[in-house]
């Protein structure tokens, strides 16, 4: 039997496996390889690694997890989970049963990509969702905003630390007079209108095109599509959920631990505001060692 098995093998995930190692436990990551960034050329903001593309810094910690000895890693798929605290049972589709003391969710989110032609092929080039991870390179250039509600005003407050040039897409939403009124005082300029195509050349933008006939040339869009975990394996279990602007996220308490005892999560999955590999990797050590502290006997 595993201390822990963690179903997730991105930042979070091997986070928390090297934690565990460390510890001396006895672990095993199930990973897909999938991991929510892979549409990203680089990843910015984690320290020590800024600017390297996400799948090679992925790559370096599996390298890296290797002197571990009590750490496996498995590329496959937890398909289902039964059991509890010190019991559970993950199946694999593979069919390989495998049991633990406790879980680590840290599956991750996809994102649902809308129905406009030449979005999802920019997705992660030019149209990216945070200014942390990627507006310093896109610094002083024609920024976008496609307005998904309420929480677009204080991104595009926020976006003017690092560009003058932001023009809002309304897409089909009603924005208040006021809000209104207070982009026009910061010479924010809005665009009536859905949008219908994303023009581009190999994930790059030229314009953004609307039903009203106009095509809006900017540099990059950032954009907020909804996204859903991954898998559907926290409903079996019948985790806690919060619904979030962006999308479903976990609920956990401070110690990253579910409402069912022995289940903790981190990482997107767990993450309802502004994810970054930098919060991914801190949730995940800290879910690997509060999930060793609670095996002490």
């Amino acid at each position: 039997m595993d201390d822990v098995i963690i179903i997730g093998g991105s930042f979070a995930g091997l986070a928390a496996a090297l934690q565990l190692g460390r510890a001396r436990r006895k672990v095993t990551v199930l990973d897909t390889g999938r991991p929510r960034n892979r549409f990203a050329g680089h990843s910015h903001g984690l320290l020590g690694h800024d600017h390297k593309p996400p799948l090679d810094i992925l790559a370096e910690a599996r390298q890296q997890l290797a002197r571990y000895p009590t750490i496996r890693l498995v590329v496959a798929r937890a398909d289902s989970i039964s059991g509890s605290i010190d019991d559970f049972s993950v199946l694999t589709d593979d069919g390989e049963s495998l049991q633990a003391r406790r879980l680590i969710l840290s599956y991750g989110v996809t994102d649902q990509m809308p129905d406009v032609p030449g979005f999802a092929e920019s997705w992660g080039t030019s149209i990216v969702p945070c200014p942390y991870c990627d507006g310093f390179e896109a610094a002083g250039q024609h920024w976008g905003l496609v307005w998904s509600g309420p929480q677009s005003h204080n991104q595009a407050r926020l976006f003017q630390h690092w560009t003058d040039k932001l023009t809002v897409f309304a897409n089909g939403h009603d924005m208040p007079p006021d809000v209104q009124a207070d982009l026009a005082r910061r010479n924010v300029a809005v665009v009536n209108g859905r949008i219908v195509e994303i023009a581009h050349r190999q994930g790059h933008i030229t314009t953004v095109n609307l039903d009203t006939h106009r095509n809006i040339a900017v540099d990059v869009l950032f954009a907020h599509p909804r996204n859903k975990p991954s898998a559907s394996l926290h409903e079996s279990l019948g985790l806690d959920t919060v619904d979030t602007p962006a999308g479903i996220v976990l609920k956990v308490d401070e110690r990253r631990q579910t409402g069912v005892p022995g289940i903790y999560a981190a990482g997107d999955l767990a993450t309802p505001f502004l994810p970054s590999v930098t919060q991914a990797s801190s949730q995940g050590a800290m879910a690997g060692i509060f999930a060793q502290q609670s095996m002490l006997v």
